[in-house]
């Protein structure tokens, strides 16, 4: 029967330190390339965090928003960088919520004029979590 207690406790603190690891590996990948390649326009460091089939939604001065990935990322080739444009970028991390395979990052974008609040999907495919789905709101400040 004592064993039984140890082997639960064992089990929870591995899932801990499994969501603890987690939340590290996407808030990485949020600090390290998303908001580093949103800012400079960089392909090299977004294209990679993004799984292929991923699609974004939302509303942008208060007007629908819907994009393929490629249509997105076309955009953001073709578009002076916030980093060339000398205007203010902040990128902030609200939360990171992980269940299982899958997760949700809430993050805060300013660049440009806006100010975009985010919730990122995260999807965690042979070891590596990609984002799979993006929603955007250009909110007040």
């Amino acid at each position: 029967m004592v064993s039984v207690p140890l082997t639960i406790k064992a089990q929870k603190t591995n899932h801990m330190d499994t969501q603890k690891a987690d939340v590290a590996a996407i808030s990485e990948i949020l600090e390290g390339s998303y908001f580093k390649g949103i800012y400079e326009g960089n392909l090299d460091l977004l294209k990679p965090v993004y799984h292929s089939g991923t699609l974004l939604f939302g509303d942008v001065k208060g007007q629908p928003y819907a994009k393929t990935l490629d249509q997105y990322l076309d955009g953001v080739a073709n578009r002076q960088s916030p980093k060339d444009s000398g205007k203010p970028f902040k990128g902030d991390i609200i939360s990171v919520n992980v269940v299982n395979s899958i997760a949700v990052a809430e993050v805060k974008v300013k660049m440009y004029d806006f100010n975009y609040h985010e919730f990122l999907s995260f999807h965690k495919i042979d070891g590596r979590w990609f984002i799979v789905n993006k929603m955007i709101s250009d909110v007040q400040q």
